[in-house]
């Protein structure tokens, strides 16, 4: 085979994947290899760029992948004292994402490995954070299971049931998760914090609500007792309105310290009960399917969040299988994550035309229709 063909010179070692990220607002890469070794990675966070906006602007983003992907690129091999010849293939993040920022990584990605005659796999963000759990952990994280994906674009419940399989269970009617922790923090005034590893608006609500009480401003579990109640579905629409009511309302000054914390306490912990509930609804709805799952997986931004994680600890336990997650600094957007997808895919033969596209929208159930064979379309295109 083609595949076996191309690697047959290198059996003696093990796989090395190089991962590309620019989905959203982080240059990222990394080298990882076949037993889940990160041997380099670097990533350029935007955080001082976009702060004054309030939130991620596209243009902007796109323009600083530009500039700074190529340095991300060549840092990441100089930090691996390995060259594009000691690299096996490049992964890429494919989509879902800001078009224009997917748009940078994957024209790198398909130059490089196109000039390097080099396996290319697109890879489906989603499913690049719900693999990233099995890292160098396969034995621990076996298919099918349970995954939560909470980041800042999406907020999903879905059975895993092997590489390139996902049936959905849940998905928010409205905003994510990561997105309405964002724009309450907002609301409140809370700084952006810059930071190369956990900066953002989310964890600067998280660090707010440790000093917060939460039972000073009651607000209401999303779609707990509602016709809704017994959908897997989430929404954090309508909890993001309350606290901005109550802000509009003079209930609580967002210059006032003890006030932000106290409505950051409080809005974390109606967020986090609605998770929790939903989780829950999930696990029955993985067993209705007739699903044995072996575990629960949290990844995204968002599960690098204590209580979230606590929540969901605690739901998994009553299912009687443990709750894994990535260490928190590669729940955030990362190239490991990317380069780890490229590797449980090319073990799979799962190879992509140096001619595809990026896809801006894109159902993770969708996956598995995607024409992939183990083929010549990387070599002979």
């Amino acid at each position: 085979m083609i595949l076996a063909r191309r690697l047959g010179s290198k059996a003696s070692r093990l796989v090395r994947v190089l991962g590309i990220e620019t989905s959203c607002d982080d240059t990222a890469a990394a080298v990882v290899t076949g037993d889940g070794r990160v041997v380099s990675e670097t990533n350029r966070h935007q955080h001082s760029v976009h702060a004054a906006y309030g939130g991620i602007v596209p243009g902007l983003a796109a323009a600083h992948h530009q500039a700074h992907l190529p340095l991300v690129l060549r840092e990441t091999l100089q930090r691996a004292e390995l060259s594009i010849a000691d690299i096996d293939a490049v992964a890429v993040t494919r989509g879902p994402g800001m078009a224009a920022s997917l748009g940078v990584g994957v024209a790198a990605a398909k130059a490089l490995a196109a000039v390097h005659g080099l396996p290319l796999i697109g890879v489906h963000h989603m499913e690049a954070h719900a693999l990233m759990a099995r890292m160098g952990r396969e034995d621990a994280v076996q298919f099918p299971f349970l995954c939560v994906l909470v980041s800042g674009g999406h907020t999903m419940t879905l059975v895993a049931h092997d590489v390139n399989a996902y049936s959905t269970i849940g998905s928010t009617r409205d905003d994510s998760v990561g997105e309405a922790f964002d724009k309450v923090a907002r609301d409140l005034g809370l700084p952006w914090p810059d930071a190369q590893d956990g900066g953002g608006l989310g964890p600067a609500l998280e660090q707010a609500a440790l000093r917060g009480d939460a039972h000073r401003f009651p607000l209401p579990v999303p779609m707990d007792k509602s016709a809704s109640a017994a959908s897997p579905d989430f929404s954090f629409s309508g909890l993001k309105t309350h606290v901005r009511r109550l802000r509009d309302a003079g209930a609580f000054d967002p210059l006032v310290a003890q006030d932000q914390a106290d409505v950051a306490a409080a809005f974390q912990r109606a967020a986090v009960a609605h998770l929790r509930k939903k989780t829950a609804l999930a696990c029955r709805h993985a067993r209705a399917m007739g699903v044995s799952i072996t575990c629960v997986v949290a990844s995204g931004g968002v599960a690098s969040n204590a209580a979230v994680r606590q929540a969901l600890a605690d739901v998994a336990a009553k299912e009687g299988v443990p709750l894994e997650c990535p260490p928190p600094r590669l729940c955030t957007d990362n190239g490991v994550m990317i380069a780890w997808a490229g590797v449980e895919r090319l073990r799979r033969g799962l190879l992509d035309s140096y001619t595809f596209d990026f896809i801006q929208r894109w159902p993770l159930d969708r996956l598995k229709e995607m024409p992939y064979s183990e083929r010549g379309s990387s070599f002979d295109s």
